[in-house]
């Protein structure tokens, strides 16, 4: 009898280490995001909204008992698949990260989807990789976006510009996988509807003058000049040669270019331009700006699809019981989608609790998140004119 008391004395010993041990678990995530690069104006705030679900998350003590959530950053440069890989590589295989919230521009996506992800079995979720390519990569069920496909943004480009009674418009695109898919995705819905491209041209992004490309567009002509490419770099470029120029005085600017740069840079230069960029007017929008209150900028783009990011892994690896990515993968579109009690940002230590308990839920987020197969995001876009130097949101498409 002795033997045995001092044997369950043992036992329950040894599990309250365990669960001791399990409440002190750190969990890693991955934000991989261009900190560098063409995009570089926009990733503070991006891994800011990320890194804030994860602190929600682990000041919650809710995560499979406890756990801690940590999150390990690495450098996409949004252009260098080699260095994107690398950077990926180092999250899984040296810092032991059970998740990655990225990469963000679509050619680095598909670079660690490819040759990282897949073989090592990872999950990522995407915030802002929106090339349609993307959808036909085989990735055997760990790829995800918060933001919608591009095949969307160019009909939403189409939709804002024949409100507008622009019949005819030249194309500038960055030379990558972005810039190429949505031009292609704008030209044909732009066309169906009756409009005319002039032009369709690549540009290459850092350089430091962009006459010639200018010179090409202009002569071409058309209503307004079309510009697919990023803030920091050559989209920029382009627009300042096409003012200093007199070629173009008005523009329509993919998401790549909505940033605070372009204010500060163009000012009312470009009054009476537009832009789309995914965005939502939903509830959980609202709640995001509050959560967020002045910590960083919430209007700045794909913030709150990077919180929304981060929360899906987190919760996904709650409904499994699992931080593995081959345990909780199929369980992220069960936490995105209906049905299930609707969770909103602030909410994700109750989201947690709820998982626990074997209840369902509908996480809704900032950004009105409904997935799609596979792994897509269904999404809308906010709809920007450009008025006294400064960007206005008009509409939500």
């Amino acid at each position: 009898m002795k033997k045995l008391l001092l044997a369950g004395a043992a036992l329950a010993a040894m599990t309250a280490a365990a669960q001791a041990e399990s409440h002190m678990d750190e969990v890693k995530l991955g934000v991989i995001l261009g900190f560098t690069g063409p995009i570089e104006s926009l990733t503070p705030s991006m891994a800011a909204g990320a890194e804030l679900a994860m602190s929600e998350v682990t000041e919650s003590g809710q995560l499979l008992g406890g756990a801690k959530v940590t999150p390990v950053r690495a450098d996409s440069t949004c252009v260098d698949a080699g260095a994107a890989t690398a950077a990926a590589e180092r999250l899984i295989t040296s810092e032991g990260v059970k998740g990655i919230m990225g990469a963000d521009c679509s050619g680095v996506t598909g670079a660690v989807l490819s040759n990282v992800a897949v073989p090592n079995g990872m999950v990522m979720i995407s915030p802002s990789a929106t090339s349609p390519g993307l959808s036909e990569t085989e990735d055997n069920g760990l790829f995800f976006r918060t933001a919608p496909s591009d095949a969307r943004q160019g009909v939403v480009m189409t939709e804002i510009l024949m409100d507008q009674d622009v019949d005819s418009v030249a194309v500038t695109y960055t030379n990558n996988d972005y810039g190429k898919g949505l031009a292609d995705t704008f030209q044909q819905a732009f066309e169906e509807a009756g409009g005319e491209v002039t032009i369709s041209a690549a540009h290459e992004d850092g350089k430091a003058d962009y006459s010639a490309e200018v010179g090409a567009l202009a002569s071409a002509g058309g209503d307004l000049l079309v510009i697919i490419g990023y803030v920091d770099q050559g989209g920029s470029g382009i627009m300042r040669a096409a003012l200093d120029s007199g070629a173009f005085y008005r523009f329509d600017l993919s998401d790549g270019m909505v940033g605070a740069a372009l204010e500060e840079n163009f000012g009312d230069e470009i009054d009476g331009s537009i832009a789309q960029i995914a965005g939502t007017d939903s509830p959980g929008a609202d709640r995001f700006a509050e959560v967020v209150g002045d910590a960083f900028d919430v209007s700045g783009p794909y913030t709150g699809e990077s919180y929304d990011a981060a929360a899906l892994i987190m919760l996904a690896m709650q409904a499994a019981g699992s931080v593995e990515p081959g345990d909780y993968k199929s369980k992220v579109e069960e936490v995105a989608n209906a049905p299930g009690e609707k969770i909103y940002p602030g909410e994700l230590g109750k989201a947690l609790e709820l998982l626990a308990a074997g209840t369902d839920i509908d996480y809704v987020g900032a950004t009105d998140v409904e997935l799609i197969g596979p792994g897509e995001a269904s999404g809308s876009y906010r709809e920007i004119t450009f008025e006294n130097g400064k960007m206005t949101t008009v509409g939500y498409r």
